[in-house]
């Protein structure tokens, strides 16, 4: 029985069909299985992050108590001992000053870090990594 040339491209058409459906089920599942791997990297990322951070604040917080009763021991001591020459009141509005510049310097030096802490760099760097793979544009031929 001889093919004719309709029948060859009616079954060539069938198979490139076939082939692209494969191509794209598999493009998809690809797809799929990277926003996946994306979401938990995200996801693991997240808790270390959060996991690491509860652990200093619980070190800060235990502390803190010993911190403050030290630091109100030794400015009351100081301003003691200023006020043999300035008086009380001098003494106290000398330490007080001194604790408040430092208090700010401190808190805006905490508050850069705070904002220079990048969260999820790894996450970013694998998302913007796929999507340059993705939107690289794939040669003719292939």
């Amino acid at each position: 029985m001889r093919v004719t040339t309709g029948e060859q491209m009616g079954v060539g058409s069938e198979q490139t069909e076939r082939g692209l459906a494969t191509l794209v089920g598999r493009l998809t599942e690809g797809l799929t299985k990277l926003v996946t791997q994306h979401l938990t990297l995200a996801r693991a990322e997240m808790m270390e992050d959060a996991r690491l951070m509860g652990a200093d604040l619980a070190l800060i917080a235990l502390f803190v108590p010993f911190v403050l009763v030290g630091y109100g021991f030794v400015c009351a001591g100081l301003a003691v001992a200023l006020a043999r020459w300035l008086g009380l009141a001098g003494a106290l509005a000398l330490v007080g000053g001194l604790n408040l510049v430092g208090g700010v310097v401190g808190v805006k030096r905490a508050a850069e870090r705070l904002k220079a802490h990048q969260v999820m760099d790894d996450t970013k760097s694998e998302l913007n990594r796929s999507v340059t793979a993705l939107s690289q544009e794939v040669p003719h031929g292939r």
